[in-house]
């Protein structure tokens, strides 16, 4: 199911030139897109929901690790994905892209890049990127193959 692999690198590059844009143009200010969604710079050095963020350091490397075996086992179940599971092989080309851009963002920066900020009146979603879209769709496909939620052809050899 590599045939897939254009997803994966297609997540990839938007992901790293969207940062690469965000930090170019919204280095010191919040741009308003509408009445609950900003665009704001922010640098994390923790993981989902700025988890770890406060830590001294050490996460950093912890996630790089963490996301570059995340990657070789998503590419281990790629390669053992059968002619009818089209649905999980995007759904992990989709995580593998994501993870692939965060750990490229560990790895240069020390920190991941995000800069999309959901929120209502006073409460914000933790801001995110598009890496962290990608691997957030990709574990709702996922979830849904498991329940037997199929979309589009099953035959797609």
């Amino acid at each position: 199911m590599f045939k897939f692999i254009w997803i994966a690198l297609l997540v990839y590059v938007a992901d790293q030139l969207t940062k690469h844009a965000a930090v170019a143009y919204l280095t010191g200010h919040n741009v308003a897109v509408t009445s609950f969604f900003n665009l704001a710079l922010a640098y994390n050095t923790g993981a989902a929901f700025s988890f770890l963020s406060s830590a001294s350091g050490w996460q950093n490397q912890f996630f790089i690790v963490v996301g570059i075996v995340a990657s070789i086992v998503i590419l281990v179940m790629i390669a053992r994905l059968g002619p009818n599971d089209a649905q999980t092989a995007v759904a992990l080309m989709l995580i593998l892209g994501g993870a692939a851009g965060n750990v490229t963002d560990r790895l240069v920066h020390g920190y991941v890049v995000d800069f999309l900020d959901l929120y209502y009146r006073s409460w914000h979603w933790p801001t995110f990127n598009l890496a962290d879209s990608a691997i957030s769709v990709g574990a709702v496909l996922l979830l849904l193959d498991t329940l037997g939620l199929r979309f589009g052809r099953r035959d797609v050899a």
